[in-house]
């Protein structure tokens, strides 16, 4: 997962994952949306392979990049741990859950006893 994360913190990287989850492109391809050097779009590539987000094949004298999303499951798994949402959907369903159980057993204990629940 440490490699996906640094992969993907650089942000030519994320660039180029974000072409690559359209369509697979060629090197060459890619490097010519970028304004920097063809090398250094080819030293991202490399780390974007060894991270495994991205795959590479040889068609000809083309270098064809595809995207694999497999590596970033575990580190979107990982993130959603700490999305603000996730904890309260969990505490809301809890308190759900509570409410549901307490007029479960009013109900069991007839309308009597619940009328003196109030008055106490």
């Amino acid at each position: 997962m440490d490699e996906v994360a640094t992969a993907i913190a650089d942000p030519v990287r994320r660039r180029i994952l974000t072409m690559l989850r359209d369509a697979p492109l060629a090197a060459g391809e890619i490097a010519e949306r970028f304004a920097i050097s063809r090398p250094a779009v080819s030293r991202h590539l490399r780390v974007l392979r060894e991270s495994g987000l991205v795959r590479d094949e040889l068609v000809g004298r083309r270098r064809i990049y595809r995207l694999d999303s497999g590596p970033l499951v575990a580190l979107a798994d990982w993130l959603a741990e700490f999305s603000a949402p996730q904890r309260w959907e969990q505490r809301l369903d809890a308190l759900e859950t509570e409410v549901h159980r307490t007029r479960r057993e009013r109900r069991a204990r007839g309308p009597a006893e619940h009328r003196t629940e109030h008055i106490a």
